[in-house]
C-alpha cells in the first residue's frame, strides 16, 4: 500500500533519513520508534504529502486513502460535536453534502427547468451514498464519540465549547469515521483515559487497512502492533513483531555488535602493536609491509552507537511518619451532584495508591483535596507528622516564570545546586543542548508538564501526589520515571492511564465508581486478577 524507496530527507542541518527504505502492507500495523526528533513525524507528513523527500520516492498505491491524525487541531467551532465529526469522513461526508443540496434544489420552483438533470444526478448521488452505508453515517460517529468517552448530553453542543483535549478526541473520532484504507496515528492516546484507550485498542484491532502509528503508551502498542519500524541515526530498521519482541532483537543486535567491533578492536591493535614493534627492523620488513596492507584492506566495525537515555540518580526524600494523609467523613460535590459522600481513607508509608474510576468519577477531585487544593464540604483531611507534600496536576504548569528559560526555572527553585547537576536532571526530562534555552512561555504543554516534573524530582518530597505524570513522556523519559518511582522510598497517590506504568509502580488500588469507593491490597496487576477487569467498566 504505502513504500518509501531509498529515502534521504534533511531538517535544516539535522539529517533525518539517509537512503532509507519501508513498506506497509494491507492488515500490517506498525508501530513508528525512536528518539524524539529523529523523525517519527516526518515519516506521517511524507506520506500525506505535507513533506518531500530530498532524494528517493514516496509511494502510496493508486486509490488508497489515507487518514491521518497529528497534534495539531485545526478551528472547530459553529458546528456540533456530531455534525464536526461527520465532517471529516471523507468522501461519504463530502456526498451528504451535496445530497443535502440536492433535496434543497428539488424542492426549489426556481429551478423546475433543470429537474431533469437534477433527479437524475441525486439518484446517482444516493446510490453512492448507499454504497458508502451513508445512511447509518451519523450512528457510527455516536458510536464512535461513545467509544472515546463523550457523554451523551455533549454530541448536539457546539464543538467549540470543548477543551483543546476533547477537541483532539474529536478529530480522532473524524479520522476513526472515515474508514481509510490506511490509518496513520500520531500519538493517539495522549489525551485519552484508559477506558477510551481500551475502546480504541479494540477498534484498531478490527481494523482491517493498514495501520502506521507512534505511542507513548508501551502497552497500548504491544497490544496492537505485528511489526515495528525503528528510526535513529538516518537509519530505518524494521522488526516483525510485537514491542516486546522488538527491544529484545534490537538488545541482542546491539550485544552481537558491540562484540564484534570489540574483537575486531583486538585485533587491529594486535596488528599495529606488531608493526609499530618491527617497522624498523629491515628483517621483518616483507612482514610489516604484509600487514599493513591487511589493515588497508579490512572493512572497519563501526563504532557502536547507543541510544542516549540520561540517568540520573534522585536525592532520597526524608521519612515522614506513619500516617501520611487521612480522609475522614469528607463529603465533596459539585453543583448538585455528589461525588464522595462520607468517605474514609488512610494513606500510610510507602503505600503507592492509584485511583481507577471513568471519567468524571472524582480521581482529580481526590487529588485534589489530598493536596489542599480544594476543600471538603464536610468531614476532614489531614496530613500528618514530617509529611513533604509535591503534588503534579495538569495545571502545575501556572508556577513557571513565562519569562524565565529552562534552566533558569531550575535555577531559580535550586540557587545553591550546580549547574552540571540541573544539566543532567533536565537532560533526564528531554531537555538537552539549545532546548535549556527555550523560554517558558515557547514551551508546548507537553514541555511545561517536563519541566514541573524536573524540578518536582530534583528534590523530591515524600508524598508526592501526581495527576497523570506520564502524559506527553516519551518512552524512554517514562521507562526512566518508572525506573526512579519505583526505587522511591516515598508515599504516593497517583493517577494514570498508563497500564505498563500503573503495574510497575502501584501497591494499592483505589476504585472509584459510581457504587461508591472500594479499595483493593494489592497493585494494579492484582486489582486486574481480582476485578476481572482492566479499568472501573471496561473487561
Amino acid at each position: 500500500m504505502i513504500r518509501l524507496d531509498s529515502v534521504t530527507r534533511q531538517h535544516g542541518r539535522q539529517i533525518l533519513f539517509i537512503d532509507a527504505s519501508m513498506s506497509v502492507f494491507r492488515g500490517e500495523r506498525v508501530g513508528l520508534v525512536g528518539p524524539n526528533g529523529s523523525g517519527k513525524s516526518s515519516i506521517f507528513r511524507l506520506i500525506v504529502g505535507e513533506d518531500q523527500p530530498d532524494a528517493g520516492n514516496v509511494v502510496v498505491d493508486k486509490g488508497v486513502t489515507i487518514g491521518y491524525f497529528s497534534q495539531t487541531v485545526g478551528e472547530m467551532s459553529g458546528r456540533t460535536v456530531v455534525e464536526e465529526t461527520m465532517a471529516g469522513a471523507g468522501e461519504v461526508a463530502d456526498i451528504a453534502h451535496e445530497l443535502h443540496l440536492l433535496e434543497t434544489a428539488l424542492g426549489d420552483p426556481d429551478r423546475a427547468d433543470e429537474m431533469d438533470a437534477l433527479i437524475e444526478r441525486f439518484g446517482e448521488v444516493q446510490s453512492r451514498f448507499d454504497e458508502l452505508d451513508g445512511y447509518a453515517l451519523e450512528a457510527r460517529a455516536r458510536e464512535i464519540l461513545a467509544g472515546l468517552s463523550f457523554a451523551p448530553e455533549t454530541l448536539d453542543d457546539d464543538v467549540g465549547k470543548l477543551s483543546g483535549g476533547w477537541k483532539m478526541r474529536v478529530a480522532l473520532a473524524r479520522i476513526l469515521l472515515m474508514r481509510p484504507d490506511a490509518l496513520l496515528l500520531d500519538e493517539p492516546t495522549n489525551h485519552l483515559d484508559i477506558e477510551s484507550i481500551v475502546w480504541l485498542e479494540g477498534f484498531l484491532r478490527n481494523f482491517d487497512g493498514g495501520l502506521i502509528m507512534t505511542s507513548h503508551d508501551r502497552e497500548f502498542m504491544n497490544r496492537l502492533v505485528n511489526k515495528i519500524v525503528d528510526i535513529d541515526g538516518g537509519e530505518i530498521t524494521s522488526y516483525t513483531g510485537d514491542y516486546t519482541f522488538y527491544m529484545q532483537q534490537r538488545a541482542l543486535a546491539e550485544a552481537h555488535h558491540e562484540a564484534h567491533y570489540a574483537r575486531q578492536q583486538a585485533m587491529l591493535a594486535k596488528e599495529q602493536a606488531f608493526i609499530d614493534r618491527f617497522k624498523a627492523r629491515a628483517s621483518h620488513a616483507a612482514q610489516v609491509q604484509s600487514r599493513v596492507k591487511k589493515l588497508e584492506k579490512i572493512d572497519k566495525v563501526e563504532a557502536p552507537r547507543r541510544r542516549r537515555v540520561v540517568e540520573f540518580e534522585f536525592p532520597k526524600p526524608p521519612r515522614s511518619g506513619d500516617d501520611v494523609a487521612k480522609l475522614t467523613g469528607v463529603t465533596k460535590g459539585w453543583g448538585r451532584r455528589k461525588i464522595y459522600d462520607g468517605l474514609d481513607l488512610l494513606i500510610r508509608r510507602k503505600e503507592r495508591w492509584c485511583v481507577m474510576g471513568v471519567n468524571g468519577a472524582g480521581k482529580s477531585t481526590l487529588l485534589k483535596l489530598v493536596a489542599r487544593e480544594s476543600q471538603p464540604d464536610a468531614g476532614t483531611v489531614t496530613i500528618g507528622a514530617s509529611v513533604k507534600l509535591g503534588y503534579f496536576s495538569q495545571h502545575a504548569m501556572d508556577i513557571l516564570d513565562p519569562g524565565r528559560t529552562v534552566q533558569e526555572a531550575l535555577e531559580a527553585a535550586y540557587p545553591k545546586a550546580s549547574i552540571a547537576s540541573l544539566r543532567t536532571l533536565l537532560g533526564c526530562f528531554g531537555f538537552s543542548g539549545d532546548d535549556v534555552e527555550k523560554r517558558c512561555k515557547v514551551l508546548s504543554g507537553g514541555e511545561q508538564a517536563r519541566l514541573v516534573l524536573a524540578r518536582m524530582m530534583f528534590d523530591p518530597p515524600n508524598f508526592l501526589v501526581l495527576d497523570e505524570p506520564t502524559n506527553h513522556l516519551d518512552l524512554d523519559t517514562k521507562a526512566m520515571l518508572t525506573r526512579v518511582l519505583t526505587e522511591f522510598e516515598g508515599t504516593m497517590l497517583f493517577v494514570s492511564h498508563d497500564r505498563h506504568f500503573l503495574g510497575a509502580i502501584s501497591n494499592r488500588v483505589l476504585e472509584v465508581t459510581a457504587e461508591g469507593v472500594r479499595a483493593y491490597g494489592g497493585g494494579y496487576t492484582e486489582y486486574v486478577a481480582e476485578s476481572g477487569h482492566i479499568a472501573p467498566g471496561v473487561g
